[in-house]
């Protein structure tokens, strides 16, 4: 998929910037399982603000969240995609989140209809718990 670039100063703070790299990187891979999302053979780098995952990701949907749950943490700018997936679907598309926003203003850009929330909402668990706790510079999937 790529190198996907974030908003550094903004997301969860999982990682220590006065900490070792390879702890930071074991921290995010903790971040990632915490998630439950299944990523075998995981493997994560990090130089300066960019962060490397490799692994296979059950499906393309916990790719996207393994990705979204390393780049939505501060202290992250981009993150490089080196995974695959067991299973080849289409990729979704990914939006950051902008000051004022809320999902179903989203939900209106993407799908044409506010009360499509809910999808979005879906389908970013279980990186968001509640769909009226999102924040400008988060980056979320937007499902075809």
């Amino acid at each position: 998929m790529g190198l996907f670039s974030f908003l550094k100063g903004s997301g969860e703070k999982t990682i220590d910037s006065s900490a070792e790299n390879n702890i930071n990187a074991v921290k995010l891979m903790d971040a990632v399982k915490a998630n439950g999302l299944k990523v075998t053979d995981m493997d994560i780098e990090l130089e300066g603000d960019t962060a490397k995952i490799w692994g296979v990701a059950a499906d393309q949907a916990t790719r996207e969240k393994a990705l979204l749950t390393i780049g939505n943490t501060k202290g992250i700018a981009s993150v490089d995609d080196k995974m695959t997936t067991a299973v080849q679907e289409p990729e979704a598309q990914f939006h950051t989140v902008a000051s004022g926003e809320s999902l179903s203003l989203i939900a209106k850009k993407y799908y044409g209809n506010a009360m499509k929330y809910t999808q979005i909402f879906e389908a970013n668990k279980p990186l968001l718990s509640n769909p009226d706790r999102i924040y400008p510079g988060q980056v979320l999937r937007i499902p075809n």
